[in-house]
Formats: structure tokens, sequence, C-alpha cells
């Protein structure tokens, strides 16, 4: 008999498939819930750590290093202000600096943001543990009007070497801010690094400078329609601000005295932040709510649990019958003890299981989504001993929780046999 234990506990179970399923849905639930907020708060954190590898500064303006982090490495939100181009040179030409990389947000094509940048942004820039960009197809932009995509941004419009694109100025919609009078050409597709740069338009700075002729107001001047692409080409299109600097510094061990004497420049006032240090506080501002959420996932999961002890206190009185069946065909109250424990035990682990196995689906259905359209890659949400410990912790929490109905159910056993039947 007691060997057989989880087994008769299970076929029990069956003989009550509505009720049972409902607990072990409840149970799923409430897993795949804890388990998605703990994966997913993990997976941002892995995404954003990855995202910018090798830089020891990003320099830009005065506007707090957290909205500086989050414009110009993960292109959230729009910056407040620029930096001059003169600020720029007096940077790139300082001798602890070993290499720049100016970079000028405000553009979109289709949804995607458009960076304007120099080569070395595809020399120097390293995501990862220190991963450098490299192209799946064509090479960096040479011509004025090349245009370098990230591998989200192909895949998504389905370009290809040739595809001719228009830029729209601003974040706005396509229609009468588009830069149409001056198309781009894909040159080159940046293989996927699972960052930001997979959702980005590369094109160099002096082709942002080009497009903006005539739109110094912000919107187009009608005389610059006269202006023909080879009177562009003449121009000086030396830009006179960009939006950030990324910095690679000749010692890492100079990094703080480099910061300090960038944030106390007096000719004028720039933002020196080192990115480990604006991630964690980043973090330190997100943990408050990282918190809640964890707190509240663990209330659901108690939740879930109670409506095993619920399900099984309800099904005693209706269970009488069997139980007496069980003692006269020779169960010992152990027995009757030890079988209520293992129903609540098998509805813990498998409602678990499949909570475990729920969030992963949802991740498999979810990660190209938030890939495509965030830009998040959804790192090590994969099976893994979190899922073991929380499983474990369910199926311990609802053994003991089967406790309360055990001893009910043997007391009742114990009764009913001691009572005369007429």
């Amino acid at each position: 008999m007691g060997v057989s234990i989880f087994g008769l506990a299970w076929r029990s179970l069956m003989n009550r498939k509505a009720s049972a399923f409902l607990t072990m849905l409840a149970i799923a639930l409430s897993v795949a819930l804890f388990l998605g907020v703990e994966k997913a708060r993990n997976a941002a954190k892995s995404g954003f750590d990855n995202t910018i590898s090798g830089t020891e500064l990003i320099v830009g303006a005065p506007s707090g290093q957290i909205n500086l982090l989050l414009y110009s490495v993960f292109r959230l939100g729009n910056a407040t202000a620029e930096i001059s181009w003169e600020a720029y040179q007096a940077l790139d030409s300082r001798e602890d600096v070993a290499w720049t990389i100016p970079i000028s947000l405000g553009d979109n094509h289709r949804g995607f943001r458009v960076m304007g940048t120099t080569l070395a942004y595809f020399d120097h820039y390293k995501y990862g543990q220190k991963q450098d960009l490299s192209f799946a197809d064509g090479a960096a932009f040479d011509d004025l009007f090349d245009a370098v995509i990230g591998a989200d941004v192909a895949r998504t419009l389905g370009y290809e070497l040739g595809t001719p694109l228009v830029i729209t100025h601003g974040l706005g919609a396509r229609g009468l801010n588009d830069h149409d009078d001056r198309p781009f050409r894909v040159v080159g597709i940046l293989r996927p690094t699972g960052t930001p740069v997979d959702q980005t338009i590369h094109v160099s700075l002096e082709a942002i400078t080009a497009i903006h002729v005539g739109w110094e107001t912000g919107t187009r001047n009608p005389l610059a329609d006269g202006l023909t692409e080879e009177t562009i080409r003449g121009f000086d299109l030396t830009p006179r601000t960009v939006t950030a600097v990324f910095v690679g510094l000749k010692n890492r061990a100079t990094v703080l005295r480099t910061r300090r004497a960038i944030n106390t420049n007096k000719s004028e006032p720039l933002l020196a932040i080192i990115p480990g240090q604006a991630l964690a506080e980043l973090w330190q501002v997100m943990s408050t709510a990282e918190r809640v959420l964890l707190a509240i996932s663990a209330f659901v999961i108690a939740v879930g649990l109670v409506s095993i002890l619920t399900s099984i206190l309800t099904s005693l009185n209706e269970r009488r019958r069997e139980m007496s069946i069980l003692r006269a065909t020779g169960a010992r109250p152990g027995h009757i003890f030890a079988l209520l424990i293992a129903e609540a035990t098998v509805l813990g682990l498998v409602g678990a299981m499949a909570g475990a196995i729920l969030i992963q689906v949802i991740f498999a259905i979810a990660a190209p989504v938030l890939s495509a359209q965030y830009g998040v890659a959804l790192i090590g949400t994969g099976p893994g001993l979190v899922d073991l410990y929380t499983i474990a912790a369910v199926t311990l929490a609802a053994l003991f929780l089967g406790i309360w109905p055990a001893i009910t159910a043997l007391r009742r056993s114990l009764a009913d046999g001691l009572t005369v039947k007429v």
C-alpha cells in the first residue's frame, strides 16, 4: 500500500479531474508569473550590461547620467542638449584619450533610429564580452549617402544591399518631414548583436549635416529644393554639434581623473559618465519596483497554494465513502494520512512543473517580438536552477499544507470506523 501511495493519489485526483485541473492551473499560473518576473528582470539586466563594452566614458551635455546612458546607448528618450563640435575636437585631442566615437541622433526611418557617426564606430564599438561589430553583408559607408543597417532593420523591412531609404526628420511619422530629396542607399548589413545596434541605421556625420541643409528652422525651407546633390557635396559638411561621444582611454586607470577633468571643463559644460556606474545607478532606481513585483508574485504563489488546501478540504465530506472503502480493504490510518499528503504534493509538483513549462513557451513567443520592437534581448531565460528551486519550494510547501486535511481525514476515518452502521 505504501509503495503505491502516489499512484493511488493520482488516481484519486483523476476521479476529481475538474477540481484537480483548476487547482493545478492556479499553481501553474502563479509559478509562471513568479518565474516570469524573475527571469525578465535578470534578462533585462544581462541585455543592458551586454550592450556596451570596452568604452570607458560616455560624454554628453549635462542632463543626468542615466538619461545620457539611455539615449546614447539604448536609443531610449532624447537628448535635451548637444555638445559643440569644438568641444568634441578638444575631447578627441586629449593626451589620455585613445579613441572617440561621436554620434548624432534625432532622425528616424520607419520607426528605426538613425545615427550619424564616423568610421571609428565600426573599429572601436564593442558589445557583450568585448565583441566587435561585424558585417553580414557589404561594408561600412564610404559615400555621403551610404547607410549601414542593423540586423533587425534588414530582417523587419526586408532590406538588402542597394535598397534605397529615405530618412524622416525627427522621430515623427513619415510624410511632410521626409528628407526625400536626399535618399540613402544600403551598403552594409551588420550581424545580429542582440543590442540596440540591431535596431539602428548608421550614416556618416556629414550625411546628417547634408540632409539638414535648408532645415535650420526645423522645417524644410522651400529654397532648399533648388539645391542639387552636387551643390550639397560642395558645402563644408562638418557638423556643428554631436549628441554624445563614446571615449576609450589609453590607460583605464586614469578614468576617474579624466572624468573629473571633463566634468569640470570651463569652456563648455559637459557630463562624462562611466557606463558601468550609470547602469548600477539605473538598477538601484529600479530595485524598489523589482522588489514590489517579486513580492506580488510570491503572494500569488501563496494564493495558489491555498487553493490546494481549499480543494482537498472541501472534498473531504464527499470522500467519506472512499475512505471507508479504503479502510475496508485494509488501509490503515497511516495510509489515509499519507494519501492526503501525497495528493497535495502531486498537485503542487505538477502545477509547478506546468508553470515552469508555460513561462518557457511565453518567452519563446515574446522574445522575437521584444527583440524586433524594442531591441531587448531576453538573455538567460532558459530553464535553470531558479526553476528547480521554485518547483522544489512549491512542492515542499504543498506537502506541508497537506498535513491539515490529512489530519482531518484521519480523524474522520477513525470516527466513521467506530460508528455503528445500521
